[in-house]
């Protein structure tokens, strides 16, 4: 299949963290050009009016043990409809190559001989933590954080995560909801007892909800998880910044006081 369309090209849009006003201005132009956009499950489809009247827009969301469309067949139709249509946006939630996939995605695309442009988006990482008045890293506290996957390929936990644990970097673990129990097995290990985290989902949407607890505690919450929903962990003593953390840790004292 060779590129015979002179107009053929891929754009791929980071649609940020799910507030539709969070994506950029030039994402947003990129998206009222399109003659045809795919998009993924964690994308607010609000973000579609944007688009031309009758324009085509595919979804290929892939999601935990639901996957519209494998891999490689979205590599595929990527390259079919650049050639049949034109400028094809690729949008994403979050950030395309914060574990998006989209570097894979554009080494296909190019391998066509088809023009690629890169549009960032708000990661999901630093926007739902920070919405949340949590600070990643604070003067004293910590000096860097890492963003890991909680899942990988193989369906285990990240080897980085044993490695993030032992410094004082605030963990930002995106996928990791469904092996929460064994990422805090692993943390229990190297951080203090009563280190902070927070499981946000739905963040910046509507219906975000946050739980904060010390990972000492991290079986409290197991039950409180809705697995159907996208979510983040942030662990660190950062986490103690959320305006609700102080009120929840007189409450732990005063419960085991009785």
């Amino acid at each position: 299949m060779k590129n015979q369309n002179n107009n053929a090209k891929v754009t791929l849009v980071g649609a940020g963290p799910g507030d539709i006003d969070l994506i950029t201005i030039k994402g947003v132009n990129a998206i009222k050009n399109a003659d045809c956009i795919l998009y993924d499950a964690l994308v607010n489809p609000e973000i579609l009016k944007y688009a031309k009247a009758n324009t085509p827009c595919i979804y290929v969301g892939k999601r935990f043990n639901n996957h519209k469309l494998p891999q490689q067949e979205i590599n595929n139709l990527l390259v079919e409809k650049a050639i049949e249509l034109g400028h094809v946006v690729r949008l994403k939630g979050g950030d395309s190559f914060v574990f998006g996939r989209g570097s894979e995605e554009i080494d296909h695309i190019e391998s066509y001989s088809i023009p690629t442009e890169i549009i960032p988006g708000i990661s999901s990482a630093l926007a739902v933590p920070a919405l949340q008045g949590i600070p990643l890293t604070k003067r004293t506290v910590n000096e860097s954080f890492w963003v890991i996957t909680g899942t990988t390929s193989n369906g285990n936990i990240s080897k980085d995560i044993k490695l993030g644990a032992q410094s004082s970097a605030t963990l930002v673990i995106l996928m990791g909801l469904r092996n929460f129990s064994l990422i805090m097995e692993e943390l229990k290990q190297f951080r203090h007892k009563y280190t902070p985290f927070a499981i946000i989902q739905n963040g910046s949407l509507p219906t975000e909800k946050i739980t904060i607890e010390t990972i000492n505690n991290y079986k409290n919450v197991i039950d409180t998880i809705d697995y159907a929903s996208p979510g983040i962990i942030v662990v660190g003593d950062v986490v103690a910044e959320h305006t609700s953390f102080l009120d929840e840790e007189i409450q732990r004292v005063l419960n085991s006081s009785f």
